[in-house]
């Protein structure tokens, strides 16, 4: 995480969340200020009415990086994306009567999660970034209150998501055989190169906040000797394997592959709802 970070709120009932960030990560606080007018942070973990944004300071800087299920692309996503024929639906094993329990050991801000939980399957997510994890948690709780009036289908993906505040090592290490989920899901941080301008705005904020995941290759046996039918691993196409492990296959697109360990096969039936 740089130096150069701060937390900044702008809404008042959310101080107290403000004040318990600032004090997990021993950042400064700041109050009514406006982003652009900030010297002293590259960064600013900011609390609005209408969100929580990761936001950049400074007049040029970009957008701000927020988790949003509501609309734009993942919500585009969500409706239009091609549902069981995705690559990463393929990866994780969904077809017709079959949703496996997933564990999201990476989160991230919870796209990925949020494509599964749309397909039927329950997800369970682990983020061990305070900053981004208070992200994901905005999002979500922002899209339960939209989706209760106002969409029912994306409730039901909603609450198909759970986001849980431990680390995920010592969350697998926990779990007992009855506990195990059907699939575990990895994509750790890899420094790579996008083209498009809002996945550069967003990787690089995050690149610079949560860094690199320097313990990945760690984190795959630790999933293979806590899951029950298979760990899928999201990498960029060109990436090395995972702790050098070659898996069982491979699903490979443009810019990214999926690699699939199987433990054993998937039956026949696993239900959406369980």
């Amino acid at each position: 995480m740089p130096n150069s970070i701060a937390v900044l709120c702008n809404y008042p009932p959310l101080l107290s969340q403000a004040e318990a960030l600032a004090n997990l990560l021993q950042l400064s606080l700041l109050t009514d200020q406006s982003p652009d007018a900030i010297d002293a942070a590259e960064f600013v973990v900011l609390f609005t009415q209408e969100s929580i944004q990761l936001q950049q300071t400074g007049r040029k800087a970009p957008g701000p990086v927020i988790a949003e299920f509501t609309e734009g692309a993942v919500d585009h996503r969500r409706k239009f994306g091609g549902g069981k024929g995705q690559m990463i639906a393929k990866a994780v094993g969904i077809k017709a009567g079959v949703y496996p329990q997933v564990l999201d050991a990476t989160a991230g801000l919870g796209k990925d999660s949020f494509v599964l939980a749309s397909l039927g399957c329950t997800v369970t997510m682990l983020e061990r970034s305070p900053i981004v994890q208070t992200l994901l948690a905005d999002g979500l709780a922002r899209a339960q209150i939209f989706a209760r009036d106002q969409d029912a289908e994306l409730l039901q993906t909603i609450n198909r998501m759970q986001l849980l505040t431990q680390d995920s090592r010592r969350y697998l290490e926990s779990l007992s055989p009855d506990q195990f989920p059907d699939v575990i899901y990895l994509d750790p941080m890899f420094p790579e190169r996008h083209k498009t301008a809002d996945v550069k705005k967003e990787m690089a904020a995050f690149h610079q906040i949560v860094g690199k995941d320097e313990d990945a290759d760690a984190l795959l046996p630790l999933a293979l000797a806590h899951v029950n039918y298979r760990v899928v691993v999201k990498r960029p196409r060109k990436a090395p394997l995972l702790n050098n492990q070659t898996p069982s296959y491979q699903l490979e697109g443009k810019s990214s592959r999926y690699d699939i360990y199987t433990i054993k096969k998937l039956p026949d039936a696993l239900p959406a709802a369980r």
